[in-house]
Order: structure tokens, then sequence, then C-alpha cells
């Protein structure tokens, strides 16, 4: 159970990336997608810099909250927090491109694709500060994809997302 703890905070400024891009939506000012024609209008430029940002703020405080538990050290939390945001959103993008290559609309539900591709995306980037074994990989995997139907349906419930998925 101690080691599920461990995943969780070393995937923190993941999950907080990716939960906090659609928050942009509420963004009152200039706010256009990345790419209309590859991404969809649901992938802007300030909703990535936001998930990057929300990154960047977890691994800094991880950083001075210093807990001896973590399986990497923080002391290069900015470039981590940066490598985080950008390889989950990363993640996140790349799947919407192979969405809209394949003709499936915008919030629509792909499943599993839809849960795990910012947590490929990070995995990915942190594998260049911690070793996992594949148990951890799959642990990961399993918690993140329950997790984030979890979340995404409670979010949906109380109108911060337009959908379940």
């Amino acid at each position: 159970m101690f080691r599920i703890v461990q995943l969780t905070y070393l995937m923190l400024p993941i999950y907080l990336a990716n939960m906090a891009a659609p928050f942009a939506r509420h963004w009152p000012g200039w706010n256009h997608p990345v790419s209309r024609r590859w991404l969809g209008s649901h992938k802007t430029v300030v909703g990535f810099a936001l998930g990057v940002a929300a990154a960047v703020g977890a691994t800094f405080v991880q950083f001075r909250a210093g807990w001896s538990g973590s399986l990497i050290l923080y002391d290069q939390w900015l470039l981590l927090g940066l490598g985080c945001g950008i390889g989950a959103l990363g993640g996140d993008s790349i799947k919407s491109l192979i969405k809209r290559r394949l003709g499936i609309a915008p919030g629509r539900s792909w499943v599993p694709a839809d849960q795990l591709d910012f947590i490929v995306g990070g995995l990915l980037v942190l594998s260049f500060w911690a070793r996992l074994s594949w148990l951890d990989v799959v642990s990961i995997l399993v918690l993140s994809f329950v997790g984030d139907i979890v979340v995404n349906h409670l979010a949906f419930y109380v109108g911060i997302r337009d959908t379940k998925w």
C-alpha cells in the first residue's frame, strides 16, 4: 500500500497537468486552439500553458516538502515540472490527433486511450528521473485508468466537464 502512495505522489504533477487544462475554457481573454484542424477546438494554448504551470507548481511543492518517501529527488523541480506537464499534455495531444484522423469527434469516448494518453506521455518523461518496475507501471496504469473515470464522472456531475469522458 505504501508503494501505491509513493507512485501516486510521483504522478501528482502529471495528474494535475491533465486536470488543470480543461479549466482554460473559463479564461475570459484570448484562448485560441493549438490547431483546430489537427487537434480539434478543445486543445487550446491557454489550456496547454495552464496544465504545464500546474505540473511545475506541483513539483515545486514536492521539492519544498522534501518527503523522504518520494521515489525521486526534486532538486531539478523546474525541469521535472516542465517535462511532466509537456509529457502529459503532449500525450493527450497525440491521442487527439489520432482521434481526429480516425474521425472520432471531440468529447466522444475512446476507451482506454482517453484515460491513459496523458499517463503514457508523462511516464515517458518521468523515465529520465525514475526507474520503475513493470509492476509499478502496471499499477500506475490501473490506478490512473480507474481514477480518471471517477474524476471525470464527478467533474461532469458538478458541471466542470461537458462529457463524462
